[in-house]
């Protein structure tokens, strides 16, 4: 069986959830035999023509914020098309815009679309962006042969906003089994089981500044606790330059705030692997790799309290109220404090994670999944049915 992934930037992943989550899929679904095609954008980075078994295609796009993903998109399943796929699985609510186009170019092939976040949320997009990612769930729920929504929160908003029945496939992580190797902490002036550390892409919504801001307060209300500790800031810019230089602004003249920029390989597992615990402050996701990432390694996540986290932080993690800087500084302070309950609860996400998220479980549901899809009758057979 053939699949075409479109909507990712391209893999290896850079930075990026959605692109972290085809990539290991991706490779996942190879060892098991399918024939697996990642369309990716020819700025994100050179595509190897066999990575892991897995073909990467370049197909062209417009590179600005707001048409980027959406003539990827389009150029990308014109060439799919071209390839004579079985499945078309589209990644993302605003490349979803374009899930009919398929049913024109290849109606013998099934369309799968991933809704992976409740894009319009995001504070980047302006107001007719917002209408489009908008209308582009509304598309991934009704015009895909089938919809996989990543957490049960989002499989419920599907439910009661669209009426549609959607199937859960979560993200997932892999648990590291090798050593980091700490020298790679050198260049940030890191010592291991010493920072704080986030990790996420520099937009607004993942709520950076929030960080920065409850930190600073730590430090003022906690000089001794605080002695000698850093937080580092995992990340960089995704079309957001202007966000980018007002974190850079908050941490100004602070050296316990360490900026590393986007990293990848073995410099992001040493930074995950020896931090002291992790903080997600994010106002907007749909279940976040970083939160996984971080269990995998066995350290204590304290997140923001929006469902999409609690779904994991819930379990085995910790929480403080979105958005509000004196409670993020509060628990900051506890988990400083508490470094036995740190190690405990890290461990209890290790083996959280290990059940209920690995990888190779994931791509089977998958696999499963798209052997199901292609039995079903072809999408206008069902949607003519209901008006004989």
């Amino acid at each position: 069986m053939k699949i075409a992934m479109i909507g990712q930037k391209g893999i290896p992943a850079r930075a990026g959830g959605i692109e972290r989550h085809v990539e290991e899929l991706s490779k996942e679904l190879a060892k098991r035999g399918y024939e697996i095609l990642v369309f990716c954008r020819s700025w994100y980075g050179k595509a190897q023509k066999n990575y892991q078994g897995i073909e990467c295609l370049t197909t062209p796009s417009i590179r600005s914020k707001h048409l980027d993903a959406i003539t990827h998109t389009f150029t990308s399943l014109l060439r799919a098309s071209r390839e004579n796929v079985d499945i078309f699985h589209i990644h993302g609510v605003g490349p979803s815009l374009l899930a009919w186009l398929p049913k024109l170019l290849q109606p013998s092939a099934k369309v799968i679309v991933t809704f992976h976040c409740v894009d319009r949320y995001h504070q980047k997009w302006n107001w007719f962006a917002r209408f489009m990612l908008h209308l582009g769930e509304w598309v991934a729920c009704h015009m895909a042969d089938e919809t996989i929504t990543v957490s049960q929160i989002l499989q419920h908003y599907c439910q009661t906003a669209y009426h549609t029945q959607t199937t859960y496939i979560p993200n997932g992580t892999q648990i590291p089994m090798s050593r980091s190797d700490v020298s790679l902490l050198n260049p940030f002036s890191l010592q291991p089981n010493t920072y704080l550390m986030m990790c996420s892409r520099l937009v607004q919504h993942k709520a950076a500044h929030t960080l920065i801001e409850a930190w600073k307060l730590l430090q003022t209300e906690q000089p001794t606790l605080t002695k000698g500790k850093k937080l580092a800031i995992v990340g960089g810019s995704a079309f957001t330059d202007d966000y980018v230089q007002e974190i850079k602004d908050l941490a100004q003249g602070d050296d316990s705030i360490v900026l590393t920029g986007t990293q990848t390989g073995e410099t992001l597992k040493a930074l995950f692997a020896n931090a002291y615990a992790i903080v997600h402050p994010s106002e907007s996701e749909g279940l976040p790799i970083a939160i996984l990432e971080a269990m995998s390694y066995g350290k204590c996540v304290l997140s923001s309290d929006i469902p999409e986290n609690r779904e994991l932080t819930d379990v085995c993690g910790l929480t403080f109220e979105t958005k509000n800087v004196k409670d993020l500084s509060e628990k900051m302070t506890w988990i400083l404090q508490h470094p036995d309950l740190v190690i405990a609860v890290g461990e209890e996400a290790r083996l959280h994670v290990a059940k209920q998220y690995d990888w190779k479980d994931i791509a089977e549901k998958t696999a499963y999944f798209y052997e199901y899809a292609t039995t079903q009758p072809p999408f206008f057979a069902k949607v003519l049915k209901p008006l004989k």
